[in-house]
């Protein structure tokens, strides 16, 4: 209640008058739901087509109506020409092998495999929890409530209906009706399962604008099967009616107004433009245009980072732009240009942390889904996103990130921009090699554009977004790094949002990422699965690129809650050369249990006595890392313990893997400070270099030196790159080092 009330007090006026007209919508709606259903069910009209000055169960309401496929996607709209191009692909084949599955009852969501929901399905079922959702009003349940629902994003995916498209595809592959088959057996079933507003696949907006487009695709993909009768089609045009009536009142204005709002606001503009006979139609286009085009100036920031943190939902924003740009042009509909402009800032950002391996680093929430999953692809796998981007956009890097074209871009574009993408010429993007996002609050460190590059991402930005940081982590100043291509500090991930609060807790928590915690405590503290009770936020001090070096300088004061309060100032030092070097400051007074924690990909890691850790990658090559201070540190490294939780990570929802985290502690009186290195290595079984701290006052390092004297030194100025032999190739001076000795 506290919480609400809070909530309340930070709304405007509208706010709450909309808030309320909400409210009072849905407590009209469990008065007139059930004697509505009982109604319909006797004329068997639930289902109708509402057409233009013609109510739902009217006159018209089983007439077939059809959706337009000229103004929908072009690769969709020519079904046949798009499948016979993309049939002989290595994804067809996981296509059909899938559709198959699928149409056994087994279905792969999120990072489960082969989930059965019964026979006939139970379409409110959490199989992983073993719970059933009882059929009340929507409004009656709390998707949150993990005892009642289990994990409702599990049932949500499912009642997605993307699956829908698999069978869809396989069936324009194969021209086998058996696919067919099974998608009108499944439809109908859940028509009857799910009565308008009655059961958990209506509680949220954005679950229903999903499934709403899913039936679009469906109806483009089965036209001309045996199965899809003018019944069915009819009954599925009246129910994508009946969601874009039951998204239109309960927009996500003040609930979620994030990725919820906006693919929302597709919804119904998948809606309104494909059924433009619908009765409501002309007005869903309306609002749903109005919608994205102020969205996207609000969650899409000056410098391209999307305002959650949140690389995956960043990556939603970008499949819901390019969808409705695609519409809005496929139908004549005008959208102003700083749209097209802002989301192609956000793409940039995305190639920006792309890793050189070409994955996307996990930054904040991920829940494992997609808009359109057109092909079957990781949850870090955006080929298909830059490929769509680069020929509707015709930019040389999308195309370079892409790596070729995708089917991505046959199914919504057609083949005419397949052949546009063929003729651009790829390029890596001729930005800085390292870069800076001031308003998300990201730096961005790389030696190249190469497959075998290092990089580094260091979060110098608030905790999620203004309105709630729901899909935030408490990871202020925490880095990623690649080396040699390779992935080895990385973020922990998300693992669940329901159904399991300790592992929820844990994965969002500071012990899950890479910078320091003081006194065992989180930076922040949860205030249930998408809340926290304060939104502490990280502060640039300083960015400094020079041709030997790159510099950030950053901190943030969520220790300050503390009984002795803390400061936590970051400085990461890139030499050119080929390392990096952590300079991490508490500021503050008392004592203090101290920890700086490295969350490893789940690769081998080994640390001696001496506080030298060694990262073992693919190929035999490493991560070297070592932590220098003027007091005695204590090294242990965890992996897939549970009590407490720690040493794991999670690369999809749902699914998670033992990988260790590194931890130097120990229990000290402040101010302190830790110098740590961080060298990739191109052999991981090499012995470690030579390495002095050069010693300030009071024995603090202000610089580490190697044996040839090259090495960093650091002060308020800034940093000063000792012994610099020029601009000499990372990976030979890596070597250099290792092998030195």
């Amino acid at each position: 209640m506290g919480v609400k009330v809070e909530r309340l007090k930070q709304m405007s006026v509208h706010q709450v008058v909309r808030r309320g007209c909400q409210e009072a919508s849905k407590r009209w709606d469990r008065v007139t739901a059930w004697a509505a259903l009982s109604a319909l069910a006797v004329r068997g009209k639930q289902w109708g087509v509402d057409l233009r000055g013609s109510p739902a169960g009217g006159r018209h309401g089983m007439v077939p109506a059809s959706l337009d496929s000229e103004g929908f996607f072009e690769g969709a709209a020519h079904t046949r020409t798009t499948a016979a191009l993309v049939a002989r692909t290595p994804e067809s084949r996981e296509i059909i092998s899938s559709a198959d599955e699928i149409c056994q009852g087994c279905f792969d969501l999120l990072g489960y495999r082969g989930l059965d929901f019964g026979d006939p399905v139970d379409w409110h079922l959490d199989p992983c929890a073993g719970r059933s959702v009882p059929p009340v009003h929507w409004s009656r349940l709390d998707p949150l409530d993990s005892q009642v629902v289990g994990d409702s994003k599990v049932i949500w995916e499912l009642n997605r209906h993307q699956w829908l498209l698999r069978l869809g595809q396989a069936y324009q592959f194969t021209g086998d009706e058996r696919y067919a088959a099974a998608f009108a057996r499944y439809v109908r079933e859940w028509m009857q399962a799910n009565p308008v507003g009655i059961g958990i696949n209506w509680v949220s907006s954005l679950e229903v604008a999903f499934r709403l487009m899913s039936w679009c695709w469906a109806l483009v993909l089965f036209e001309g099967s045996q199965a899809l009768s003018d019944e069915l089609r009819a009954m599925m045009v009246g129910g994508i009616a009946n969601h874009a009536r039951r998204v239109e009142r309960y927009l996500s204005y003040d609930f979620s107004p994030n990725t919820h709002l906006t693919g929302e606001a597709l919804g119904l503009f998948y809606a309104g433009v494909c059924f433009p006979d619908l009765a409501r139609a002309r007005h869903w286009r309306t609002l749903g245009v109005q919608i994205l085009v102020a969205e996207c100036e609000r969650q899409i920031l000056a410098d391209g980072v999307y305002f959650e943190q949140a690389t995956c939902y960043q990556r939603y924003t970008a499949e819901i732009y390019l969808h409705f740009l695609i519409l809005a042009a496929r139908n004549g509909i005008d959208v102003p240009g700083t749209v097209a402009t802002r989301l192609q800032k956000l793409v940039d950002f995305l190639i920006a942390v792309r890793r050189p391996d070409g994955s996307m680093p996990q930054i904040g929430d991920a829940d494992g889904g997609w808009l359109l999953p057109l092909v079957p692809r990781a949850p870090d796998d955006l080929r298909g996103l830059w490929s769509v981007a680069a020929a509707f956009f015709g930019r040389p890097d999308y195309a370079w990130a892409a790596a070729g074209v995708t089917p991505e871009v046959f199914w919504l574009l057609g083949p005419i921009e397949a052949k546009a993408f063929h003729a651009l010429l790829p390029a890596p993007p001729q930005t800085a090699l390292s870069q800076v996002f001031p308003h998300g609050g990201y730096v961005v460190m790389r030696s190249g554009w190469e497959p075998d590059a290092h990089q580094l991402i260091f979060d110098v930005g608030p905790l999620g977004c203004p309105v709630s940081g729901g899909h935030g982590h408490a990871d202020l100043l925490s880095v990623q790094c690649a080396a040699f291509g390779e992935p080895f500090l990385v973020d922990a991930g998300t693992y669940c949002y329901g159904g399991d609060s300790g592992s929820r807790d844990y994965f969002r928590s500071t012990q899950a990422h890479s910078t320091m915690i003081v006194d065992g405590e989180s930076q922040a503290m949860p205030a249930g699965p998408f809340r926290w009770q304060a939104r502490p936020i990280a502060r640039l001090r300083r960015w400094l690129p020079t041709p030997e070096s790159d510099f950030a300088d950053a901190d943030h004061s969520a220790y300050l809650r503390l009984a002795h309060g803390v400061v936590h100032r970051r400085r990461v030092v890139f030499v050119r050369e080929g390392y990096w070097v952590l300079v991490d400051d508490l500021e503050g007074s008392g004592e203090h249990h101290v920890a700086l924690r490295f969350q490893f990909a789940p690769i081998d890691l080994q640390v001696a006595p001496t506080l030298w850790a060694r990262a073992r990658g693919r190929a035999g090559r490493g991560l070297f890392l070592r932590p220098f201070a003027a007091v005695p540190l204590s090294a242990s490294v965890h992996r897939g313990e549970l009590v407490p939780l720690q040493g794991w990570v999670s690369q999809t929802y749902g699914k998670r893997a033992p990988a260790p985290v590194l931890a130097y502690s120990t229990v000290t009186s402040l101010p302190l400070r830790i110098m740590t290195l961080l060298l990739p290595t191109v052999d991981s079984h090499a012995d470690v270099p030579a390495v002095t701290p050069l010693v300030g006052k009071d024995g603090v390092p202000v610089g580490l030196v190697f044996d040839d004297g090259s090495g960093v030194q650091i002060s308020a100025s800034g940093v000063a790159v000792l012994g610099h032999r020029g601009r000499r190739g990372g990976k030979d001076l890596a070597r250099t080092l290792s092998l030195r000795r």
